[in-house]
């Protein structure tokens, strides 16, 4: 292993919304001032495999907008490459819709965008023997782009990171290729209840911390300020630490670490 991690995944500018309480159905709830940045699974967690000591390639799609050449070039700064984003004329960027609450808990509603464009002809990069040790995949992009990134990525003999986040039903082939799988509580549910089982499953369970196999790490006791973007970066670095060669209780560890601080900032990125 040499550190490399090839990312498939979503780039959406966050507005976000600090309220008091979710609103529930009908209800109307005042929030502060509208806070603008960045986000989306794969660039969330292409920044955490970069902070994790990884380089990181991402797969993904942009409009050819502001948002979307601002966010090339965010990227670019971190050391992320990004010669694989594809600048679509058609489509805006990504857009999540992010409401925080006064416990830090986040609801999120997602306009994919350019991300919904993204295709198989992009993913010539991994057809590289030398693009990446570990390949991870998340689920803000169409499941076929998914399906055919982890056939290429296990043919060429990487690592597959698979997180089923937002969750759907993937094939068994594609859950068979991932070591590991990776699910929240709620994920885990969807997949057993699906009838799915995945060979190799890391269930992370929030403050309860995270297990995958046999190998349970606690959570880290912080402050938290808003959830949104813990998973990525627990993700993220988990990916990072299995391409540099950190076996899964090390690799756990520094993605918990990961985790806990991401929980202490507003917003899915480091500021």
């Amino acid at each position: 292993m040499s550190g490399r991690v090839l990312v498939v995944g979503s780039l959406n500018q966050d507005l976000r919304l600090s309220v008091p309480h979710h609103p529930t159905s009908g209800e109307t709830v005042l929030a502060g001032p509208i806070e603008r940045a960045f986000g989306g699974k794969g660039a969330n967690q292409a920044i955490a495999a970069v902070r994790a000591g990884a380089r990181v390639s991402l797969v993904g799609a942009v409009g050819d907008d502001g948002p979307g050449n601002a966010y090339l070039a965010r990227l670019s700064a971190y050391g992320v490459d990004v010669g694989s984003v594809r600048v679509h004329p058609d489509r805006p960027t990504g857009t999540a819709v992010i409401s925080v609450d006064d416990a830090g808990e986040n609801m999120i509603i997602i306009s994919p965008g350019a991300n919904d464009q993204l295709g198989v002809d992009d993913l010539a990069v991994i057809k590289s023997s030398s693009a990446a040790d570990v390949v991870l995949f998340s689920l803000e992009v169409p499941v076929p782009v998914v399906i055919e990134a982890t056939r290429i990525a296990a043919d060429r003999g990487a690592k597959v990171v698979g997180n089923l986040a937002p969750y759907a039903d993937l094939p068994a082939a594609v859950l068979d290729r991932c070591d590991p799988v990776v699910v929240n509580e709620s994920e885990h549910a969807a997949l057993l209840a699906a009838g799915l089982r995945a060979g190799s499953l890391l269930v992370t369970s929030g403050a309860e911390g995270s297990t995958w196999g046999e190998v349970m790490v606690p959570a880290e006791s912080t402050e938290v300020v808003d959830t949104t973007g813990a998973g990525d970066a627990y993700v993220g670095t988990l990916a990072a630490r299995l391409a540099l060669g950190d076996g899964p209780e090390q690799a756990m560890r520094a993605a918990t670490a990961a985790a806990a601080e991401c929980v202490r900032h507003g917003g899915a990125q480091p500021l």
